[in-house]
């Protein structure tokens, strides 16, 4: 069994979880996953193309009276052997995130306090909007009729979303504080 890059083991369990056009892939992928994998559109029929040689997932298309022809992706015995021998691997490392915000705070020696203040402000402010999304997501998820094995592991990773970005709003108010001399407060 060949060794894929993590996107193609996210296209197979989004294949189990019943997206098979690369269509509803794309769909999924800026609805959920892309608020921790980042896949773009063009890594996507490429890695479907490779799963579909290497005998992961097989590809039927489908006619459409009103739609451009499409292809169904299904994972077959070898890919779901793959996607579970992926899912038993040991974890390498957290990985390092990349923040634009947190690399131009480090260097804000370099501006007035009061500035810095206003980014971290700015910040907070995206980060409860990104909050409000995922509890926006989570109603999305508990909404639907269906009950399937995903939606309790689509919540437990919703929620650790939820959870660092609360931390992260939290982080933002006393750093905010402490900016604005005010060092002993939480509000």
């Amino acid at each position: 069994m060949t060794k894929r890059n993590h996107t193609t083991y996210a296209l197979l369990g989004l294949i189990t979880a019943g997206y098979q056009t690369g269509y509803e892939m794309k769909r999924m992928i800026d609805q959920s996953l892309n608020h921790f994998w980042k896949i773009s559109y063009g890594q996507i029929y490429p890695a479907l193309r490779q799963l579909t040689e290497a005998g992961w997932v097989a590809a039927s298309p489908t006619l459409s009276d009103k739609k451009p022809d499409r292809k169904e992706y299904l994972i077959t015995d070898e890919g779901q052997k793959a996607l579970h021998s992926w899912l038993e691997e040991p974890i390498n490392g957290i990985a390092s995130e990349k923040n634009e915000f947190l690399l131009k705070l480090f260097f804000s020696k370099e501006e007035e306090r009061e500035k810095t203040a206003l980014k971290v402000k700015e910040y907070q402010r995206k980060l409860e909007e990104r909050l409000e999304a995922y509890q926006a997501i989570e109603q999305s998820i508990l909404s639907c009729s269906s009950h399937s094995k995903d939606r309790e592991y689509w919540l437990f990773t919703l929620d650790y979303g939820k959870r660092t970005t609360s931390a992260g709003i939290e982080w933002c108010e006393a750093t905010i504080n402490r900016l604005n001399g005010k060092e002993g407060t939480n509000g």
